[in-house]
């Protein structure tokens, strides 16, 4: 017997029995349900006939489907409806082997006085009883990745009471030179708000409707601390902004998602984009101001509402800056009287390489991206148009008069309407205005104004160059918007 047959030790018998009872009991615990959450999704659609059957393809090719999906259907007065309904009734999808199924219900509610704010609460009477409620606009695409994670972020916390997904728009298919700029802006815009978002810890201040997901739970406790019969209340403009509030007032957090991406749908019109900014802006104006406009209560001081003012005094500097310059350039040039200095070249090179890191910033930039940042005239351009849009909704907000700003909005999405030339027109009038009181003053005075002006001028824009160049060189962390 050699030495290593020595070592060998007999292997010892199994028990049939035992071996049975293992392999039933391993089956047993696999077999045991698993704990999913459900989602409820709700589309709020209005006049969507374009875009709604690439909505719904978009939720069913989720790599996690909704369990649920309603599309609730309000005024609307194209064929919404009919090709929604194309797709109603269940859906059984394969993704990784694992089947998943949903059913998509369709609903007309007809004419509806609250719009948007009705479907949506309309909607979640229809899902009260799941997990989590995933709002989508009737013209909003996702990666089809986001529901999942979305999802996964939203249930690892429970403090999380919603999360909004990282939006922008999709400008592949935009044609011509207007709509190619407006959509680039927007972009832009979009870009520079997530980021900031993103760097404040990932808190959003608003979740936008476009493509959010909510805790339920939360949405019972907002509606008993806010003795609200809804989530959504009419009085607001701007409905996400204030449920957003009403959320973080209840103590859970309001998130950006660090991952699930959604595309939006832009504006491709001037007028469009007018209504729609100008919405926005005074909606978010009555949040912010302390006192009572209709039923909505100013909360002035309220975190969510911190970037609001933070905004809001970033254009007014953008405002004045810019008149300013432009007031004193032509003064004095009318008296012979401009110095040009190299260093008056500083800020528009500092703004220049902060919108080019914006651009760079984006997960799905384009060559039209880049050239929007890094020419400098389109950015300023439409830095412009959003101080009209700023404005307005500030000046009809001083007016104190009661306007339908959603009426306002569909009205200029079907073309009607010339309110957005307003700033415009005013702004040639103040002009005409200034160079005749201008041309009226003695020599003296006149060098007086350009003396006082040109140092105030130089100091406001060097605070707001040093705002820009801290903004360039902040670390982004490894965030794409």
């Amino acid at each position: 017997m050699t030495e290593t047959s020595k070592n060998l030790k007999p292997t010892p018998a199994v028990d049939p029995v035992q071996a049975a009872y293992a392999n039933e009991f391993n089956e047993m615990v696999e077999g045991l349900p698993t704990f999913r959450p459900t989602i409820g999704c709700i589309v709020p659609a209005y006049n969507e006939a374009d875009s709604i059957a690439g909505v719904l393809d978009s939720l069913l090719a989720q790599t996690r489907l909704p369990d649920v999906i309603h599309v609730v259907v309000n005024n609307t007065t194209d064929d919404t409806v009919k090709i929604a309904s194309e797709y109603a009734g269940p859906h059984e999808v394969v993704t990784d082997g694992v089947m998943q199924f949903t059913e998509v219900f369709v609903h007309d509610i007809g004419v509806n006085p609250d719009k948007k704010v009705g479907a949506l609460n309309y909607g979640y009477s229809l899902i009260e009883g799941c997990d989590f409620l995933l709002g989508v606009d009737g013209d909003t695409t996702a990666a089809t990745n986001a529901v999942e994670q979305l999802e996964a972020e939203i249930a690892s916390d429970t403090r999380v009471g919603g999360i909004s997904a990282i939006y922008s728009i999709d400008d592949t298919v935009i044609q011509g030179l207007m709509p190619s700029f407006l959509i680039a802006g927007q972009r832009a815009q979009f870009a520079a708000f997530n980021m900031q978002n993103m760097l404040r810890g990932r808190n959003m201040a608003v979740l936008g409707g476009q493509f959010s997901i909510f805790s339920t739970k939360a949405l019972r406790e907002v509606m008993v601390d806010s003795h609200q019969a809804t989530p959504w209340v009419k009085d607001s403009e701007v409905e996400d902004s204030l449920l957003s509030l009403q959320i973080k007032s209840a103590g859970y957090l309001t998130k950006i998602s660090a991952q699930a991406r959604a595309n939006v749908g832009g504006m491709t019109t001037l007028r469009g984009l007018d209504a729609q900014q100008v919405k926005w802006n005074f909606g978010a104006i009555e949040l912010m101001w302390p006192g009572q406009r209709g039923d909505t209560k100013g909360q002035p001081f309220h975190p969510n509402l911190r970037l609001r003012w933070l905004e809001n005094f970033s254009m007014v500097v953008n405002v004045l800056t810019r008149v300013m310059f432009f007031i004193l350039l032509f003064a004095s040039l009318s008296i012979n009287a401009f110095v040009f200095s190299p260093i008056w070249l500083i800020p528009p090179v500092i703004a220049i390489l902060l919108n080019f890191r914006t651009a760079w910033s984006m997960k799905s930039r384009t060559w039209k991206d880049i050239v929007f940042a890094i020419g400098f005239l389109p950015a300023e351009i439409y830095m412009w148009v959003r101080i009209g849009h700023f404005v307005r909704a500030w000046t009809k907000f001083a007016s104190n008069k009661q306007v339908d700003n959603w009426a306002e909005q569909a009205k200029a999405e079907r073309g009607s309407g010339n309110a957005y030339l307003v700033p415009l027109l005013v702004g040639l009038a103040a002009a005409a205005a200034l160079v005749f009181i201008w041309l009226q003053l003695p020599i003296v005075v006149q060098s007086t104004i350009l003396w006082i002006g040109w140092p105030i001028l130089g100091v406001t824009t060097v605070l707001q160059t040093l705002t820009m160049f801290f903004t360039l060189i902040k670390r982004h962390r490894g965030y794409k918007v």
